[in-house]
């Protein structure tokens, strides 16, 4: 077993959640060697082309990752570790929301534009297999250019923004991928949502969590609003330039915030997760051209996060 590959236990605990072949595509090439070739991958940011030879070959790597990560199979995987670490009792609900700038590679430009399952060779449309089929038709949404594959510019030139929520023990519960630029505040809620731990047993997946922190960059009504309506505890200070229009109203200003000094300490443990997120070296810098792609290596690098922390 090399560096970074999964143990035994590791690999009983994903082993009864792997695709099973429906013996019309062929048969799977294994599914611990293949995801060891993933995890070294994004672990190391080397390229699908340079892959140890000891994973087989790469094209049969890097599909299964692109594959798996289209029909959302590395979230499902994600889901299953979180519930079983929920019905232990390991999940700590005091949830922190934070995003992070990540520099995006010159290989992660040129992404095609042309429509899912037709591709033009020789000015012919040419049918695409059916596995690749599935992975086109059933990818998250993307294409349309930079804006569409979550690339952008901000500050840091070339970059895609990863927004992610975190328990208090610096694990990711949900990610989100969108281009450099986009605000913070305007991920706030869908990035709350995604958070989803099913059940081991009958009962509804988990979804709220017990209280949020967040800075000053969802310091607004609509943040906190939402926050309210759905009766969830959050600790957010408020903006300099908030306060002064409220002293400036008055008794029309309203009462400040809530605000909890000993609660917003905690809220180091998104950034911690994100500084572990980010020692795998494919999502510290993304490579890949595709949204739904990059979303699949992160969540494959929250995955192990999970199981090694």
């Amino acid at each position: 077993m090399g560096r970074g590959d999964l143990s035994d236990a590791e690999w009983e605990r994903l082993r009864p959640f792997l695709p099973v072949s429906n013996r019309r595509c062929g048969r799977w090439r294994d599914h611990r060697q293949v995801i060891d070739g993933i995890l070294h991958r994004v672990r190391t940011g080397v390229q699908w082309r340079d892959l140890p030879e000891r994973f087989g070959p790469w094209k049969t790597v890097y599909e299964r990752h692109r594959l798996w990560s289209a029909v959302g199979t590395w979230e499902r995987l994600l889901q299953q570790v979180q519930a079983t670490a929920d019905a232990a009792g390991e999940i700590d609900w005091d949830v922190s929301v934070d995003s992070t700038i990540v520099r995006a590679h010159q290989h992660a430009a040129g992404a095609r534009t042309d429509p899912p399952g037709a591709r033009l060779k020789g000015g012919r449309r040419v049918r695409t297999s059916e596995r690749n089929s599935v992975a086109e038709s059933a990818r998250q949404p993307g294409g349309g250019g930079a804006g569409g594959e979550g690339l952008g510019r901000s500050r840091g030139g070339f970059t895609t923004k990863l927004h992610l929520s975190a328990d208090g023990r610096c694990r990711p519960l949900s990610l989100i991928v969108t281009p450099g630029q986009r605000a913070d505040c305007t991920q706030f809620k869908p990035v709350l949502e995604k958070i989803r731990v099913p059940k081991t047993g009958p009962g509804r997946p988990r979804k709220k969590p017990d209280s949020v922190a967040a800075d000053k960059a969802y310091s607004n009504g609509p943040c906190r609003e939402y926050l309210r309506r759905r009766g969830i505890r959050h600790t957010i200070p408020e903006k300099a330039d908030s306060q002064a229009a409220r002293l400036r109203k008055r008794s029309r200003g309203g009462r400040p915030p809530g605000f909890d000094e000993e609660r917003y300490k905690k809220r180091n443990t998104v950034e911690r997760a994100i500084n572990r997120i980010k020692q795998h070296r494919a999502v510290a810098t993304r490579y890949d051209k595709r949204r739904y792609v990059y979303l699949g290596t992160a969540t494959a690098a929250a995955l192990t996060i999970w199981f090694r922390t």
